[in-house]
């Protein structure tokens, strides 16, 4: 195998509560699809590929996804395929990561169309098991996360970060990819999966690109395709709300008066719910006041109707 470089950002994968198997996909040869993209099912025809590659001294990019793709995610393969020879795309929606009341099943799935774009992107190959084939009947190992998952996302959704460190941790052995690009759009995730990276010693690079916007600043999500028109109208105030705070906080404006003032801007402009507006260490993820040293991060969670929405900016 290839020399890895050390570990640099990470971003994650989101998985819910690792439910039943179901059942294991037959073993079969891989499907290709326009333009030489290939569509892996089970972990025999990944490493089928993948070894082909490595043989012929390939390097691989990876970059995780839960499909619904859009803009974003493409940005990320279009990193991909500067990183490396190969560009594998994961499209799992992991059960791990949703808690029982969460949106795990009408959470957006456009198998055919991620597809079309991955093709014309020039991806060259889907990993895309299913829950069988990622948590097979008897599978009982989990990673449990603490440090940058500490706080913020955990005390809402404490179940949260187990499932994507899990996933991710899944996808980078099976795949076995030179570097893995994520997006700073879950920046808590990405802190997570760095640290998760760094303290098991995977033999990866991970690589955080900037979050990719609307024109009116809102960052796009996957879930934004739940948002009415009202609601949609309403969204662009949290990136607007945040980054007022951090513009407040760089200036070296009071973080409690900072944070207190986006959190109204976000419900007067229509969001229901703020679950938080803080100011974290950009690494840690934890608390810092007015003096404390080091690149900080203002970051948000906040609901219009049933969807939440997250985001963040650096100070």
């Amino acid at each position: 195998m290839p020399a890895y470089p050390a570990p640099k950002l990470v971003l994650i994968l989101p998985s819910p509560a690792l439910g039943t198997a179901g059942a294991r996909t037959i073993d079969r040869e891989p499907r290709v699809t326009s333009q030489s993209l290939q569509v892996a099912r089970t972990v025999k025809e990944l490493r089928q590929l993948t070894a082909g590659w490595r043989k012929a001294g390939e390097t691989i990019a990876l970059v995780p996804t839960m499909g619904a793709l859009h803009a974003g995610h493409m940005a990320l393969v279009a990193k991909a395929r500067t990183l490396a020879k190969r560009s594998v795309t994961s499209i799992f929606v992991n059960p791990a990561q949703f808690a029982p009341h969460e949106d795990f099943g009408r959470y957006p799935r456009t198998f055919d169309a991620d597809c079309a774009k991955l093709a014309s992107a020039g991806c060259d190959l889907v990993w895309a098991p299913d829950v069988g084939e990622m948590y097979p009947e008897g599978f009982a190992t989990r990673i449990a996360p603490a440090g940058a998952a500490e706080g913020l996302e955990s005390d809402v959704r404490p179940h949260f970060f187990g499932g994507v460190a899990t996933v991710c941790c899944k996808l980078f052995m099976q795949v076995l990819p030179d570097c893995a690009v994520f997006g700073e759009k879950d920046y808590q995730q990405l802190q997570v999966v760095t640290q998760m990276v760094r303290d098991l010693n995977l033999p990866l690079e991970i690589i955080g690109l900037p979050t990719v916007r609307e024109p009116d600043g809102l960052a796009m999500s996957s879930r934004n395709a739940y948002l009415t028109a009202d609601q949609r109208r309403s969204a662009a105030a949290m990136f607007a709300a945040i980054t007022d705070a951090a513009r407040s906080v760089a200036q070296g404006g009071d973080i409690a008066a900072a944070t207190t003032k986006a959190r109204q801007h976000m419900l007067y402009e229509g969001f229901e719910k703020v679950d938080y507006v803080e100011v974290r260490d950009a690494v840690t993820l934890k608390p810092v006041d007015a003096g404390s040293p080091g690149r900080r991060r203002v970051l948000a969670a906040a609901w219009l109707g049933k969807t939440r929405l997250i985001d963040n900016v650096e100070v």
